[in-house]
């Protein structure tokens, strides 16, 4: 079933309070995802690449007319311990974050957490140097 057919055939907010039981297949990898190993009902990106559908403008509501692939660009941890994935759109820019689940790719979810430590924003082979104009030893030693 399709974006505009749910609008159509359920009230608006009918997925805040009720669980999607569909399965769908992914966009960006092709992969069938099926809502039953999430270890929820809410399942709104795929396990194995992250990616998300731009659908909503609240979570549930299927407000958005965007429709463009929602990329996981970054992790967070909520209060409580528990992960989210930040996701971008690549068609609108829009930004929102999603809980993971429990089928979620470990390794995806780590590579996004350690991206920021393997691509500083600075040369890494400065670091001794900086240090020191940061009134630091400069050794790191």
């Amino acid at each position: 079933m399709n974006r505009e057919n749910k609008r159509k055939t359920f009230e608006p907010g009918y997925y805040k309070t009720h669980p999607c039981k569909e399965a769908f297949t992914c966009r960006s990898c092709g992969r069938l995802v099926t809502p039953g190993e999430a270890g929820t009902g809410h399942r709104n990106h795929c396990p194995n690449c992250l990616t998300s559908l731009h659908v909503d403008v609240e979570p549930g509501d299927r407000a958005a007319d965007c429709g463009g692939l929602m990329e996981p660009v970054a992790v967070w941890v909520r209060r409580g311990g528990e992960w989210a994935v930040v996701h971008r759109c690549r068609r609108c820019g829009a930004m929102s974050s999603n809980r993971t689940a429990a089928d979620d790719n470990p390794i995806k979810l780590m590579s996004i957490a350690l991206k920021p430590v393997a691509s500083p924003p600075f040369p890494i082979e400065r670091m001794e140097e900086l240090t020191r104009l940061m009134g630091g030893a400069g050794s790191f030693v």
